[in-house]
């Protein structure tokens, strides 16, 4: 059963501050909106029997499923269409620039020594290769190289291939960079993966390992799985063979990078729905070594029991998270800064695509942040680029993040079917081209 009303979304003041969060949440005026929402009643049923033996909690996520089903949760309406850089606010001296605006729903990128950036997608079922042949940082062409694939969301390059994710196996065209206008049929390099689509969409990348890290996303909002590859990162060899769990607890991680000097696995997770606007937030993980569980689905920011599953495990009992990320900001992409292009200050520390909350009454994200580190402790986490949410209204959604050889920073975006490119230019005002 699907329960599907069409109601206004609340209107009132400013966003609340999550406890021990980051004070950098978006707030402003809310605005009226009308959406048709469609809740699956096991959604719901779940979500209530997760709360009965913890009474404030019960009493927050009562109000949340109400929110969603009387006063929905509330997507953007989406009004503005197409690209606007001329609103997005950047720091001093950066500016950005559109590569092309013909990926639609652009998601994970990766690119080729030959500088052919190739990107995947989800509802299009297509793998997209970005040419720029003169180097002027617009790209002259864009060409599907793989089409009706099931949500070919991650994409990875190694020794001459195109390692491609789909929800239930990993795919690999070779010779790929000679031959976009007639790919080759694509190897399977491993089927071993479950099927379930929700969270089934992988981000996949080779470590300093040689490995390649696939993770496998919760098949639902909140539950307890018997199978070890749910809610887990697990990596193999590039031919498929050796597949392991590497990290446990993870309940959806769509971005994962190698610090340049440690060569430590860090990590995006999305937090869990239905607790509330300010709970739980979105998380930046490390994992410095296999065998770690990090919390999913039995505490979530490091010190939030689950409702109905934290009486299975301390909160102690888990790695908590590096940093606490925004509520609902949707978490996605995350890149070292690796390249030499930009200030000092940025060399080595984190950018994060926060691709915006779906659920909550004020919305969040739909920027890029930066999460500063000394050594290996987060000391800041900061916007630095914003200006896709205007208001209530999203033109645009960051989804991946890519450093490219010149070091500028890559943005792919699956609302406006956009690959942005950030560069410094020091000195004066950002610029937007």
């Amino acid at each position: 059963m699907v329960r599907r009303t069409i109601v206004p979304c609340l209107q009132g003041g400013s966003s609340a501050r999550l406890a021990q969060g980051p004070p950098f949440y978006p707030t402003g005026p809310k605005s009226t909106w009308h959406l048709a929402v469609s809740i699956p009643e096991r959604y719901v049923r779940e979500t209530m029997r997760s709360t009965r033996s913890h009474p404030t909690l019960a009493a927050v996520s009562t109000l949340a499923v109400a929110a969603v089903l009387t006063l929905p949760a509330c997507l953007p309406a989406g009004k503005m269409e197409g690209v606007h850089l001329d609103r997005i606010e950047l720091p001093e001296g950066f500016e950005i620039s559109l590569l092309t605006a013909q990926v639609p729903g652009a998601r994970a990128m990766t690119q080729s020594p030959q500088g052919i950036l190739y990107v995947g997608s989800r509802r299009g079922g297509n793998v997209y290769a970005v040419v720029d042949n003169d180097g002027d940082h617009v790209a002259e062409r864009v060409v599907t190289i793989a089409e009706n694939l099931n949500a070919p969301n991650g994409v990875a390059w190694r020794d001459g291939s195109l390692y491609v994710a789909e929800i239930h196996r990993v795919l690999r065209f070779d010779g790929i960079d000679e031959r976009l206008e007639n790919p080759p049929e694509p190897v399977v390099v491993s089927d071993d993966f479950p099927s379930d689509t929700h969270h089934g969409w992988k981000f996949i990348r080779f470590g300093p390992d040689g490995k390649l890290y696939v993770p496998v996303g919760a098949p639902c909002n909140v539950c307890e799985k018997e199978e070890p590859i749910y809610a887990s990162i697990s990596r193999m060899d590039a031919d498929g063979g050796n597949h392991e769990v590497y990290a446990q607890g993870v309940r959806n991680t769509v971005g994962f990078d190698w610090h340049p000097e440690t060569g430590e696995l860090w990590f995006t997770d999305n937090g869990r729905d239905m607790l509330g606007d300010d709970l739980p937030p979105d998380e930046l993980n490390r994992a410095p070594s296999p065998g770690l569980h990090f919390g999913f689905p039995y505490c979530h920011g490091g010190d939030i029991p689950d409702p109905q599953f934290g009486e299975r495990r301390e909160c102690n009992e888990t790695i908590p998270p590096a940093a606490k990320l925004g509520p609902h900001v949707a978490a996605l992409g995350m890149r070292f800064y690796s390249g030499e292009s930009f200030p000092d200050e940025y060399r080595h520390q984190i950018f994060i695509a926060e691709h915006g909350s779906w659920n909550r009454s004020t919305p969040i994200g739909y920027r890029i942040t930066l999460a500063r580190l000394e050594g290996n402790k987060v000391t800041s986490y900061e916007v630095f680029a914003e200006g896709w949410l205007q208001g209530d209204d999203a033109w645009g959604r960051p989804v991946d993040l890519h450093v490219a050889p010149d070091g500028s920073l890559l943005v792919s975006d699956d609302r406006a079917g956009a690959i942005y490119r950030i560069a410094f230019r020091g000195g004066g005002e950002a610029v937007r081209q």
